[in-house]
């Protein structure tokens, strides 16, 4: 997504099982590269990451 991805929509280099594409690959955007899991952001489930990431999609997304 050469000029960014939009708030509320699904990143073009997920597959089905929600794995990264391009992954450690030199075209991965800086942004993605530079995020760094956390406990808090983590949790201890794929939910409790799912909805801290779409927290952090909404605070940050346009108005």
């Amino acid at each position: 997504m050469p000029d960014g991805k939009p708030a509320g929509v699904r990143c073009v280099q997920l597959d089905d099982t929600m794995g990264c594409l391009i992954f450690g690959r030199p075209e991965r955007p800086a942004f993605c590269a530079g995020l760094q899991p956390s406990a808090e952001m983590c949790g201890t489930q794929r939910e409790h990451a799912i909805r801290w990431l779409d927290t952090l999609e909404r605070l940050t997304a346009p108005a």
